[in-house]
């Protein structure tokens, strides 16, 4: 099942995409059914036990719809599936990007990356779904994207075991961890990790993706659950990026394990994986894979996930910032 945040006249609203009816649109959950009536997918998830199996029928066909709960796509805009998540994390799983990035930097690999996984908390109040990306010229000095999967967490959870944090991850979708580098690699000459680089935009949808959609894509392993799913990026229609959720060298278990360690996870917190290798211009540019190449006022970015969708967003500048 998908999840999805959508805004038409009159507000925000919660829907579900794609259909598997006919020439069929979005539902707007709150006029299918009395149950979701001034719900957000904030709030959906938070109750997901009582409320997934009425929104599966409904997502489905299998119930009646009354009159003006379907839509067309194109009468809705939409959002970030979770436009004001509880907290963000951003994880640092792969191996990939990591090495590269360092090594493009003419720094060594650090052997501390196999202890244990690590995340920084970034602006959860500065996130935007499919569209535009409105930034000032300072962030537009070597303005970047940072192709990656995100997790929601769907139940409480404190120091789990590694079974148990899986079990609290209730979806995914694709994540665009919008990255101005100059402003970013000034902060870290002073040895602070992302900030003012970081907290202006993180892009997530187009829809959040629960679990039970994934079956085919996700294994187990002594690690927790992989998520077996092509990653590409394209930009202006050229794709830049290719790698797969399933090379995170940390699980989303081990991170969720990780960041729950000593506190409490609350539904609707987002973490994310990480920038897979060669998934973003800074390692792609030291690389030299593309030269001095970074987002501009008209590109359009395009990150895709097999099984999450695609999340499109074209830049323009914006003066008043």
């Amino acid at each position: 099942m998908k999840l999805i945040t959508f805004v038409r006249p009159g507000g925000d609203s919660a829907g579900l995409p794609g259909l598997m009816l006919p020439g069929a649109g979005i539902i707007d959950l709150g006029r299918a059914s009395e149950a979701f009536r001034g719900l957000s997918v904030l709030d959906i998830v938070r109750r997901s036990e009582e409320l997934f199996p009425e929104a599966l029928v409904l997502s489905t066909g299998e119930a009646s719809l009354p009159s003006g709960s379907l839509l067309r796509e194109d009468e809705v805009r939409l959002l970030a599936p979770l436009p004001r998540p509880v907290s963000m994390r951003d994880g640092y799983a792969f191996r990939q990007h990591v090495e590269t990035a360092r090594r493009n930097r003419g720094m060594a690999m650090i052997p501390e990356f196999d202890e244990f996984p690590v995340f920084y908390f970034t602006n959860a109040l500065a996130v935007i779904g499919p569209g535009e990306l409105r930034v000032g010229r300072r962030r537009l000095e070597k303005l970047d994207f940072e192709l990656e999967c995100f997790a929601v967490i769907g139940k409480r959870v404190t120091n789990p075991t590694l079974e148990e944090a899986d079990d609290a991850i209730l979806g995914y979708g694709v994540m665009n961890d919008f990255s101005a580098r100059t402003l970013q690699m000034e902060e870290m000459k002073r040895n602070v990790g992302p900030g003012k680089g970081n907290d202006f935009a993180t892009a997530i949808g187009p829809w959040l993706v629960t679990k039970d959609e994934l079956s085919n894509r996700i294994s187990p392993s002594p690690r927790g659950n992989v998520l077996h799913a092509r990653m590409t990026a394209h930009v202006n229609g050229v794709q830049v990026s290719e790698g797969n959720v399933a090379q995170m060298n940390w699980t989303f278990a081990q991170i969720v394990q990780r960041a729950a360690d000593g506190v409490t996870l609350e539904p609707g917190e987002v973490i994310g994986s990480g920038t897979v290798g060669t998934g973003c211009f800074l390692e792609l540019n030291g690389s030299g894979i593309t030269k001095d190449q970074w987002l501009r006022p008209g590109d359009v970015v395009e990150l895709a996930i097999d099984g999450l969708g695609a999340l499109t967003n074209r830049i323009v500048e914006d003066p008043a910032r």
